[in-house]
């Protein structure tokens, strides 16, 4: 039975957090600082053809000014998409894209000195939609010289398993469905916030709104050209990321570059319209999609066709390409199985990882047509899919390792809670309900950067006061990472959670950690905290069975005490941390965790593999108005599979956030361009529901003790997201029989399916 793991716990750092005394990256100050502002392209695409910075140098309150020839180096969080470069050097590639930055004594004179800067373009012909960047232009036209066949095509991933394409034309009923999804950014309260300050004592110190210190720390030491010992990068607290703060970027490594340049403090804080600019939000997606099964349901073959709007640059965009289509593989069993994902660069802001990176837009295709099959068949949606499901211990058609997989459970859970086979389809005329299954990874399997070091890695320190350091490279960004890891170590320890503290993401004091993406902190930092926790558990108990004459193998970590089985030895944790300190002092263990080797020897194989993956199944109850076309979620049910829930509270907190942020997408939530320029770059226009357009929810935690897992756990922050949004679409269509192949599903929509629906069946009537 355990005392820490598997209960609901605040996170150990809500009380700063609530009375305001986190520290956040624009809270930081120091003495003499200068404030960085930047110019900004008004173009998509141009080639610069001049900049005159000398009436900015002169004016009295600028510093500095640097263009993008100062920092001519290209990076990208992917070492095979290194083409962004910290300022445009001799094109701009998107509207907002920037060209310049002046660092002034006060955020009025580099404002001014902004303005100042002069700059002379010479337009290029923008591509603005996929289908322009899928066809040949000339070489000078290109966004990136390296676009393939004469396109501006950035990536093609492209897989085939068992001829699905043969196997469709044989398989008695087949769905050809085509979907389309809008732009979507992560929209978090807190704006992208760097601080750098740099002297020959301590080198260059960058506190940052980041989510992978890491990348960032290496990406730093490219473009600058420092050794890394000679930089040290801070993670404060965070308010918010999504996947949004996951990559190193621009203003990060110019603000690095300025406080070099001018031997001072420098600051770098975000307007919110430069937050929707720097997007990096979720693809822009056009998708067709196959489906066959035979007369019962069963599952024959699956193939997709996928082009996704990349905007200017790289950022995830390899692994997007590939996560578009290998996780389609599951919750379902389909061994005939294909896709091609095409990402193409646009000019447009660039996008990337977005929480359930990759798989959310094809998820709601492919439960949508599940769910259009499901009618054709006269099956109930709930059944066709029970009669699918991957079986734990298992490998899909693309040799992704299914360990535990408590998908059926879910779906039982949400069917029986929701009253489903009572109500569905019986609700009144603009009320409906439904159903939608999805899975995720708990943290990729292959590292961003290949070496041999491992994926992360924990270090504890105990000292003569008694308590337990945890020393993590982890990312907290909300999602209560540090709580976990102090809840893993005290467990193992046997200690309440406060005799455990967590340092964590300050690189030059914590080891590495590859950062807060992929659902992977719980599962690969949780188990290397596991692992050193249970050395120093180890050695403390070695020293006290030598002292107190006991088997090792007898003694007990538990209340704050060191006993034996047998009760011949009951000591205070202070007293057992005496005895293993004599003579040597304070004890140090290090834990780490290396993904075991997975997945097949075929290009592409290693697209989607994880140690283990998350399950979920939801179903939505919405409120349909057929004379506006408005849709209201009344309620949505939501059960998950996280393998081992260690905290209750943050799981279910995880679970109602990705229900909000799904909803978003669901109904109202786009990225909306005239001629490249982004309309909607704020949170009046950019329409996130708001506290009254949350439905109710009712949640369950299902768990299934995965058993690679710290404790049994999975992760449980992305996944849930992928069943809410087609959730949402197929319920639409038992409220008012019309199904939504659009994202967001706004009321003109609805008005004009209902309309279609309308003009259709009067033409079968004449």
């Amino acid at each position: 039975m355990t005392r820490v793991v598997g209960k609901g716990i605040p996170y150990i750092d809500a009380r700063k957090k609530a009375t305001g005394q986190a520290m956040f990256a624009d809270d930081y100050k120091f003495p003499n600082m200068l404030y960085v502002k930047f110019l900004r392209s008004p173009h998509p695409h141009a080639r610069i053809v001049s900049i005159d910075t000398s009436r900015a140098e002169a004016h009295p309150g600028v510093r500095a000014v640097a263009i993008g020839r100062d920092l001519p180096l290209g990076f990208g969080v992917l070492p095979v998409s290194p083409d962004e470069t910290a300022m445009a050097v001799e094109k701009v590639r998107y509207a907002g894209e920037i060209v310049a930055a002046v660092a002034g004594e006060t955020e009025e004179a580099a404002l001014e000195g902004v303005r100042l800067v002069e700059v002379r373009y010479e337009p290029i012909r923008a591509f603005l939609e996929p289908e322009d960047s899928l066809t040949e232009c000339a070489p000078e036209e290109q966004i990136h010289e390296h676009c393939k066949n004469g396109t501006n095509i950035h990536k093609i991933a492209s897989l085939r398993f068992n001829d699905p394409e043969a196997a469709l034309e044989e398989a008695p009923h087949v769905r050809t469905l085509k979907f389309r999804f809008a732009g979507v950014t992560h929209a978090f309260t807190e704006p992208m916030a760097t601080v750098a300050t740099w002297n020959e004592d301590d080198g260059l110190v960058v506190i940052s709104a980041t989510q992978v210190p890491h990348y960032l720390h290496r990406t730093l030491s490219k473009i600058l050209g420092l050794p890394l010992h000679r930089i040290r990068v801070i993670k404060p607290a965070l308010g918010g990321g999504f996947g949004g703060k996951s990559d190193p970027f621009p203003h990060e490594l110019i603000t690095a570059h300025l406080a070099m340049k001018t031997g001072r403090p420098v600051k770098c804080r975000f307007s919110r319209e430069e937050v929707f600019l720097n997007n990096h939000g979720r693809h822009p997606t056009d998708m067709t999609i196959s489906v066959g099964c035979d007369d019962d349901g069963k599952i024959q073959a699956l193939n997709a066709d996928i082009v996704i709007d990349g905007g200017a640059f790289g950022s995830f965009g390899v692994v997007t390409t590939y996560y578009n289509g290998v996780l389609l593989q599951g919750p379902y069993r389909i061994d005939r199985f294909g896709f091609r994902t095409r990402r193409v660069y646009t000019n447009k802001p660039q996008c990337g990882a977005m929480r359930g990176h990759g798989a959310v837009n094809p998820r709601y295709a492919m439960e949508v047509t599940l769910d259009v099959l499901a009618h054709d068949l006269r099956i109930d949606p709930c059944d066709l899919r029970l009669g699918n499901f991957l079986p734990s211990n298992t490998l899909t058609v693309g040799q992704l390792r299914i360990t535990s997989n408590g998908v059926k459970d879910c779906l039982l859970a949400v069917r029986e809670r929701s009253d489903w086979d009572r109500r569905y389809g019986k609700l009144p005329f603009g009320r409906g309900l439904g159903v939608a299954c999805g899975f995720y990874i708990s943290g990729s399997a292959l590292p961003i950067i290949w070496n041999r070091y491992p994926q992360t890695v924990v270090h504890l320190k105990l000292d003569f006061d008694g308590g337990v350091v945890v020393y993590s490279g982890a990312s907290d960004i909300g999602q209560g990472s540090d709580t976990v890891l102090a809840q893993v170590v005290a467990e193992t320890l046997g200690l309440p959670l406060e005799r455990v503290h967590v340092k964590a993401a300050d690189t030059r004091h914590t080891p590495v950690d590859l950062g807060s993406y992929s659902s992977r902190v719980t599962f690969m930092v949780g188990n290397a905290a596991l692992k050193a926790a249970e050395k120093m558990k180890a050695e403390i108990s070695r020293a006290v069975a030598r002292e107190k004459k006991v088997p090792e193998d007898t003694i007990m970590f538990t209340n704050g005490r060191v006993v034996s089985e047998d009760g011949g030895l009951d000591l205070s944790w202070d007293d057992g941390v005496e005895i293993a300190l004599a003579g040597r002092g304070a004890l140090a263990t290090s834990g780490w965790y290396i993904s075991p080797k997975l997945g097949g020897d075929f290009k592409g194989a290693g697209a989607g593999l994880s140690p283990s993956y998350s399950f979920g199944a939801f179903i939505s109850e919405v409120e349909v108005n057929p004379a506006t076309g408005h849709v209201r979620v009344v309620k949505v049910w939501g059960a998950h599979d996280c393998g081992r829930a260690l905290n209750p509270k943050a799981v279910e907190g995880q679970i109602e956030g990705c229900i909000h942020m799904g909803l978003g997408q669901a109904l109202s939530e786009e990225m909306r361009y005239n001629a490249g320029h982004l309309l909607n770059s704020n949170f009046t226009d950019y329409r996130i529901p708001t506290a009254l357009d949350t439905p109710e929810m009712d949640i369950t935690i299902v768990e299934s003790n995965d058993p690679e897992g710290p404790f049994g756990a999975k992760e449980a922050g992305e996944g849930p997201i992928h069943p809410v949004l087609p959730s949402i679409g197929n319920a639409v269509f038992d409220a008012v029989g019309v199904r939504m192949y659009e994202l967001p599903i706004t009321p003109d929509k609805v008005l004009a399916a209902l309309k279609a629906r309308k003009n259709a069946e009067q033409e079968q009537v004449s």
